[in-house]
């Protein structure tokens, strides 16, 4: 779908909200707003995508209000949109159809760490850095980081992943059990903690990734795993994006239990030696970090670094202090930011995008992707979690040219749909939101029918964040 195509055509009951609205004020008071600017905070922040707010906010503080809330919206066929932190790319948290966006930020407590059993359970509003915070002096963390400190509710509905995917997966791998409110303000908790259970439907992996659009997650129990006795962080440079993305290749294929591979090209890292003053060559570079006894951890290195010589990679710089690896990282995490500095102005957006291929076809995807922008007189910086496969361009587009506009999405569009043809998807941690639907006719054919089903089945009056991962019919 193109900007220009997201607008609501859909008939509203204005009398059957208003009535909605009348009672979760009275019910809520000081924790109901309909102010504008903070209807807007709760709507897409983070794209080129329109912001469309909510009709009102509420500050849920419990499973139970959040389960009230879906109640009388429910009654009233209200839509209603789950908002975390609000630092998802794909517009998850816009209202295209109005309605009531609820907050889950206040839910925000730790209710429980079993460290001897290696998961705890979190409110959907805890973020990963409170939570790494609160458990580290227990020899644990949480190691699943997609850059920003997002909620670990938001994570699970989203399936996020990020940089130590490569070792530890993403949450679809992390996540134990939740509790979630169906669309009838029903409150659900699935599974247990136990390590393994054939005991029924999966429901846990059904909601993880769902966005939103089948249940609202407000509960999660995650896997924890112990701080690693030493980790070393390093950069290295390359000729060519190829030859980053092959080495990294070899790197997984050859076994080296890496923790993470981060790739960012030339571009990128002239964005974040701006940024960050890192002082790198400006030739694509892989970020690196290994994790695990001193001595296994300067194995992995070594064997990394004669991976690297044969693809003519540059002196592997190794950082094993705290501080100087959190500046490398930290750099990294920035680079969303580093990259709107390549081309300043009020009138320029920041578009992210990402997708996933089989690692083998990494390197293909990344070099027609780059020459694509290229050809088109774009900027579009590429950085990736290329260990798994996953790599993301941010276009820097002016919104007030038209030109310029459609070029981007052309070049967003071939990018996904080469990401599909390579056996690949058109989203690897992002998730759907809007700005992916269309993709997936492609991506899963008649698989999409069975996702309707499953979403007429669970929210037959379609009333859990309208206008999200599946396209319209």
């Amino acid at each position: 779908m193109t900007v220009s195509a997201l607008r609501n055509e859909d008939a509203r009951d204005e009398v059957a909200l208003a009535t909605a609205l009348e009672i979760l004020q009275e019910r809520f008071g000081p924790r109901f707003t309909r102010g504008l600017e903070i209807r807007r905070q709760h709507a897409n922040t983070t794209t080129w995508l329109p912001n469309e707010p909510a009709d009102a906010v509420v500050f849920a503080v419990s499973t139970e209000e959040v389960s009230d809330i879906v109640k009388i919206c429910a009654a009233h066929r209200v839509p209603v949109i789950p908002f975390g932190t609000g630092t998802s790319l794909e517009g998850h948290v816009n209202a295209p159809k109005g309605g009531v966006s609820i907050d889950l930020s206040q839910m925000n407590r730790i209710v429980a760490v079993h460290a001897e059993d290696l998961d705890c359970t979190v409110e959907a509003g805890v973020t990963r850095i409170q939570l790494n915070n609160n458990i580290r002096d227990q020899g644990l963390f949480f190691p699943i980081d997609p850059g920003a400190d997002a909620s670990l509710g938001g994570m699970a509905a989203t399936r996020a992943s990020g940089t130590n995917a490569v070792r530890y997966g993403t949450m679809r791998e992390n996540v134990v059990r939740l509790t979630a409110v169906m669309a009838d303000g029903s409150i659900v908790r699935t599974g247990s903690r136990a390590k393994k259970s054939s005991a029924g439907y999966d429901l846990t992996r059904l909601l993880v990734g769902s966005e939103g659009t089948l249940g609202i997650i407000t509960e999660v129990t995650v896997r924890l795993h112990g701080l690693p006795e030493s980790v070393a962080a390093g950069v290295c440079s390359f000729p060519t994006v190829e030859d980053a993305c092959n080495a990294a290749i070899l790197t997984i294929q050859s076994g080296i239990p890496i923790a993470r591979v981060e790739l960012g090209d030339a571009m990128m890292i002239r964005a974040t030696n701006e940024f960050a003053k890192l002082g790198l060559p400006e030739t694509p570079h892989l970020f690196l970090e290994f994790h695990g006894s001193p001595a296994s951890v300067a194995e992995q290195a070594e064997q990394f670094a004669a991976i690297a010589q044969e693809f003519g990679g540059g002196e592997f710089a190794s950082a094993t202090r705290p501080e100087d690896r959190t500046k490398l990282w930290q750099a990294r995490h920035d680079s969303y930011f580093a990259v709107k500095g390549l081309r300043p102005g009020d009138n320029i957006q920041s578009v992210s995008t990402d997708v996933c291929v089989p690692i083998s076809k990494l390197a293909e995807c990344v070099a027609e992707t780059s020459a694509d922008i290229a050809a088109n007189g774009l900027i579009g910086p590429v950085v990736g979690h290329v260990g798994d496969g996953n790599f993301h361009t941010q276009l820097l587009i002016d919104i007030t040219n038209p030109e310029e506009i459609a070029k981007a999405e052309a070049v967003i569009s071939r990018m996904n749909e080469r990401a599909i043809a390579l056996d690949g998807t058109c989203t690897g941690e992002h998730g759907v939101g809007q700005g992916k639907r269309k993709y997936l006719i492609k991506e899963h054919g008649h698989g999409l029918d069975v996702m309707r089903m499953i979403k007429a089945t669970l929210d037959p009056l379609g009333i859990l964040n309208p206008g999200k991962i599946l396209p319209d019919a």
